[in-house]
């Protein structure tokens, strides 16, 4: 899976158990991924950037961070980390975590076994699992070069384009105390009509998948049908111009 011979298992062992369950040293100290996550979500970054810096020297800033981000963003982690098969190994309590997706288990197991990966056998060996495993094997960047969408910024030019009054809204933010996260809940009105929902654990990423869903709501039929009528009613319920009375008003004022 990796492509190479880990040297110290202890960090591979610990990146699979999340903090829904862990282990107790001989001093009393907790241990589980966490800390691990939080050292290879940065790892992970720097990687995919000195990936992308030597692959796309063409590229400007702007769209190497939209690529960089569109690799690394919670969904992805989530998919790569079922193809390599961690959803099978991470160790946790079931009955807390009965919705692993929801709160990205197995996205940040990956993170953790980037901090393994770098503890264990330095940068260059998490550069190479990176090239080497995950673009090679499970992801094409080329493809995802041409791929890479802001779906939320697709709607925004969508609406203005038709001039189309739209509202992205927060309708509920959870806290999951088992988890310790926030889960926000948006959705998306087209002229009062709701087209899309999402969740995630922030605002940016609820609203993401809410638009990435109105996206595919506006190009249906019935969604067309109830935008016209509710734009009849809105031509019906506009108040009329009286046109007598600027005519009068002119009249006056000649």
């Amino acid at each position: 899976m990796l492509g190479f011979t880990p040297i110290n298992m202890e960090y591979y062992n610990l990146a699979l158990l999340h903090r829904s369950t862990y282990i107790k040293t001989a001093t009393g100290d907790t241990l589980n991924n966490e800390r691990l996550e939080y050292l290879g979500d940065a790892i992970l970054s720097a990687a995919v950037s000195d990936i992308l810096y030597e692959e796309f020297p063409n590229k400007k800033e702007g769209e190497l961070t939209c690529i960089r981000s569109r690799l690394v963003q919670r969904a992805t982690l989530d998919d790569l980390a079922v193809k390599l098969g961690l959803d099978l190994m991470v160790i946790s309590d079931k009955r807390s975590t009965q919705n692993f997706q929801k709160v990205h288990i197995n996205g940040n197991a990956f993170e953790a076994l980037m901090g393994a990966i770098y503890l264990d056998r330095g940068f260059a060996k998490c550069k190479f699992f990176i090239n080497k495993i995950v673009l090679e094997k499970y992801i094409d960047l080329y493809q995802t070069v041409e791929n890479e969408v802001n779906f939320k910024s697709r709607f925004i030019e969508w609406a203005q384009r038709y001039k189309y009054q739209y509202n992205f809204i927060v309708a509920d933010v959870n806290y999951d105390k088992a988890h310790n996260v926030s889960i926000f809940h948006s959705k998306i009105e087209v002229e009062g009509i709701i087209v899309g929902s999402g969740h995630g654990l922030s605002k940016k990423e609820s609203q993401q998948e809410a638009a990435e869903k109105a996206i595919q709501t506006i190009k249906t039929k019935s969604f067309k049908a109830q935008l016209k009528k509710r734009k009849e009613e809105q031509e019906v319920t506009e108040p009329k111009t009286d046109t007598k009375k600027k005519t009068l008003k002119k009249t006056i004022t000649d």
